[in-house]
This record gives structure tokens, sequence and C-alpha cells, in this order.
């Protein structure tokens, strides 16, 4: 049996369920948090310079895409109400909060020739905000609403995009780094690239699955990478930050004890995050990948693989491109192997080539395919230990969705067992320093536009004032950031 194997077939010895929560108390120094993103929360779509992003266009052209015809152009209006946000965050008492940067707030045009000042001062104002209220900020430099104008020029499967985003970065560590420790240069590239221009349910909406999703993800890999040694050689002596990238994904189990269906399952979870993963902590793109999508690309009758290749220098400059591990992880899938696909059209599904699937009898949320799977999160922390030599992890989303009642007595237990998890993970030798809730309040959930609810705090959208009120889940968040401790009274 491949170590890989051997890996997984440990994995299954973990319990997939947890009849008890664990009692222990969360380590001194370990970091509690909660996360929004620009397009999400902060409305003011073109106010004060700033520039249309491809959020903007794909709600405005399409809006018969989003539940509602909802858009962000007013959002929770966090433009103006930043201050009740910080509010709400030092009533949680968490110690950092993950925000992104709107790229087109600040540069109009997505290059650097134009900085847009008043887009600046709101985010100075935020940060300042945060730091006098004992709130570390963590900044996310690109959470999917890339500025409208490099889009048209091709946007991130065109290479030019590289340097421009290498550019914003440099930036934004020259305006905000002094009073950040924090930084993550993506979050979730699989919804840009994948989304985005692979399967097309996320702006900009191009499908070319197995294409221009490879070439996304290639650009965006090099991106990173670009922005983090920019960071390393300029900035990090004086700042001393940390900088890393955000990657989705869900567990993978295997749907049986089988040696195939271990391997399938294996075989997911390296596309779904060794995609992103590898190049960055490990080297190159995983095996499994580059094997499955040449095979079928030269059957498909292509001259060389679809998938890009990094050089020789392109992989050594890439590796090592991280100071910690963020992962945003909300639910689990079962996995088997199955039949091999006949050539035909490219595929990112195809090259896969595994079955995923959700048992009815799993617990769902209010959205289907967030099914509650608490044990997941445990076997993923101990997948990626053993996977990439045991990083420093920080959890960057978890949360769930709900109807959006006052008391969401489920939230507060999904919170708490996913959570138990978490802990009991820490107790298996996992290094995870940091936990963030998402979402500090009711936003705009993309396709779900209003009605995918995941806030600790409810949001009025129905009201100008966008009133937020705390839900119970608030208050449970509260008392866990206080003590440290899931159940009334923990173990030290």
């Amino acid at each position: 049996m491949s170590l890989r194997g051997f890996i997984f077939c440990c994995l299954l010895a973990i319990s997939t369920a947890q009849d008890e929560t664990n009692n222990k108390l969360f380590p001194e120094g370990f970091m509690f948090g909660a996360a929004t993103s620009s397009y999400q929360i902060e409305g003011a779509w073109d106010e004060d310079g700033k520039g249309e992003n491809i959020w903007d266009r794909y709600t405005h052209s399409h809006p018969e895409l989003v539940v509602n015809n909802d858009t962000g152009d007013v959002a929770c209006d966090s433009y103006h109400k930043y201050k009740e946000d910080v509010a709400m965050l030092k009533e949680l008492g968490v110690d950092f909060y993950r925000f992104s940067l709107s790229w087109s707030r600040i540069l109009p045009t997505g290059f650097v020739n134009k900085v847009n000042l008043p887009g600046v001062t709101y985010y100075k104002n935020l940060i300042k905000e945060l730091k006098d209220n004992g709130i570390e900020p963590l900044i996310t430099m690109y959470h999917w609403d890339l500025p409208q104008p490099l889009q048209d020029i091709g946007g991130w499967p065109s290479e030019f995009i590289i340097e421009a985003f290498a550019e914003y970065a440099r930036l934004c560590f020259e305006l905000f780094g002094d009073d950040v420790k924090y930084w993550l240069t993506f979050n979730e590239p699989k919804q840009t690239c994948l989304g985005g221009y692979g399967q097309g349910y996320s702006a900009p909406g191009i499908t070319l699955s197995g294409l221009a999703d490879y070439v996304c993800t290639h650009h965006l890999i090099k991106a990173h990478a670009r922005a983090w040694h920019i960071y390393d050689q300029e900035f990090r002596a004086t700042q001393q930050g940390l900088v890393s990238i955000t990657i989705d994904t869900m567990w993978h189990e295997p749907a049986s004890d089988s040696e195939e269906d271990v391997v399938a399952a294996e075989t997911a979870l390296q596309f779904e995050f060794g995609w992103y993963a590898n190049p960055i902590y490990n080297s190159d793109y995983p095996e499994i990948m580059k094997t499955r999508i040449a095979e079928r690309s030269l059957a498909e009758g292509f001259n060389k693989s679809r998938l890009p290749s990094f050089t020789d220098e392109e992989i050594a400059y890439i590796s090592g491109t991280f100071d910690f591990m963020a992962v945003n992880m909300y639910t689990s899938m079962l996995t088997a192997a199955t039949d091999e696909v006949p050539v035909g059209e490219p595929s990112y599904t195809y090259d896969i080539g595994v079955n995923s699937y959700q048992p009815d009898e799993w617990e769902s949320s209010s959205i289907l395919y967030f099914k509650i799977t608490p044990w997941g999160i445990r076997k993923l922390l101990n997948w990626l230990k053993e996977t990439y030599n045991d990083p420093a992890i920080i959890i960057t989303e978890n949360g769930t969705p709900d109807d959006g009642s006052l008391d969401d007595v489920k939230r507060v237990r999904v919170y708490r067992d996913y959570l138990s998890n978490v802990r009991s993970a820490i107790e298996d030798g996992v290094n995870v320093f940091g936990y963030t809730a998402w979402s500090l309040m009711d936003n705009f959930e993309w396709l779900q536009g209003y009605a995918g609810k995941f806030g600790l705090y409810h949001v009025d959208f129905d009201s100008i004032n966008r009133t937020r009120t705390p839900k119970t889940s608030a208050a449970y968040y509260k008392k866990v950031t206080k003590t440290r401790c899931l159940v009334d009274t923990c173990e030290e």
C-alpha cells in the first residue's frame, strides 16, 4: 500500500461521529476571529471613486442568476457603518477580523497609475478602528472581485494579470503593512478559477472547463508567489508580518474501505486542494493531476497536456511561498471509484474521474450542498498535517447557513461540534493556531443573494439602516472567545 493509502487507513480510524463535545480548554494563544469580504458587505459600489468589478458587472448584467435578483450594491452598507461592525467584533471578544480589500476601491482601473484616495482612507480608518479596539486585522487582498477593466483585457487566464496583481500587492503592503501582521493573497482560488472560468457558476461566468480554469490557476499561483516574494524581500524586515493564501476544500471520505475508494478519495483531495497547495507547500502540481490530465488530453487530440507546466525555475520560486496554511472548510463528501468517462470534451470533473456525493441521511443546512459534517474537519486537519509536513494552520472560514432566525440554535450546535473536532485535532498533534467564524453578519452570499444567511448577527436588508441584531450564536461565540471552552466547564 502507498504512503497516502496508509494515511487514509489511519484516518479511517477516526470516528465519523462525536458523541460528546470536547471539554478541553483551547490552548493559550489560540486565536478566535470572524470574517467577511468586501463585495459581500461594503456596498457603495460606485461611490467615492470606486471602479466597477466583475461582481458589479455580473449581478447587473445577469440579475436572473442571483436569488431575488439581489446585488451587492448596498449590501450591509459597511462602507458607511464600519464602526458598527467593529463594535460587534469588540462585543464578540474576537482576537482578529478577517476582511478583504476591494481592488477596485483602491485602484479603479486595476492598475497602480490611478490610486483612489477615498478608498485608501476607508481601509486605513477601518484598520485604525480595529487596532484601537484591540483587534488584529487579517487582510485578504483578493476575494473574487477583479476590477472589470482587467477582465475586459483577459482577466486571470491572461499572463499580464500576474504583474498587475504583484503591483497591487506591493501597494497594499506600502499603504497598510505597518499595521497588519497577517496577510492572505487570495481567497479560495478554486472559486475564482474553476467557478469563474471553468464551470461558470461565479463571475465572470465563463464556461471553459478543463482549459481556462487550469490556465487561471497557473497564473494565480504565480501571482501569489510574486506577492509573497515582494513582501519577503521588501517589507518583512520592517513590518514583520506573515503572508499566505486561503484554499478551500471539502473532506473526501472513502465510500468504503476498499483500496479503490481510498485512492479515489485521495485523488479528489489532490484535485480539489492539492491543485493549489502542492506547488506552494510541496512543489509542482500533484502527480495524479499531471498524469490523468496528460493522458486524457492526448486521447482528446491535444498535442500536450491541458494542464500547464511550471519550469524548474518556477517550481523553485513558488515552493515555500507561505508563512502558515489557511483553510476554508464547511462540509464533506463520500467518494468512490467509478468507471472512466469516455473521452470527449475537456472537463475538470472528468479529469478527476471519481464519484463524489453526499448521502441523503446526512444533516442538511438551509442550502442543500452545505451538509453538516463536523467529523470531517478533524479528518481534514490530520490529512493536512501528514500531507504537507505539519504546517501551522488557521481555519479562515467555517460556519453554516440558516433561515435567518435570531434564535439560531442549529448554528450554535454547528460551531460547537466543528470546534470540538478542531480541539480534538489539536490533541491529535495538528498545529492549529486559529479559527474564523463565517460570517460576522448576514451578507450578500453570491448567487444565493440575501437568502443565504451565515451571520452571527442578523442584518435587516429591508431597512435603510441595515440594522444589525445579535443572534443566539453571537452569545455562544462570545462565551467561547472569553472562556476558550465549548461547554459549561472545561478541563485545563
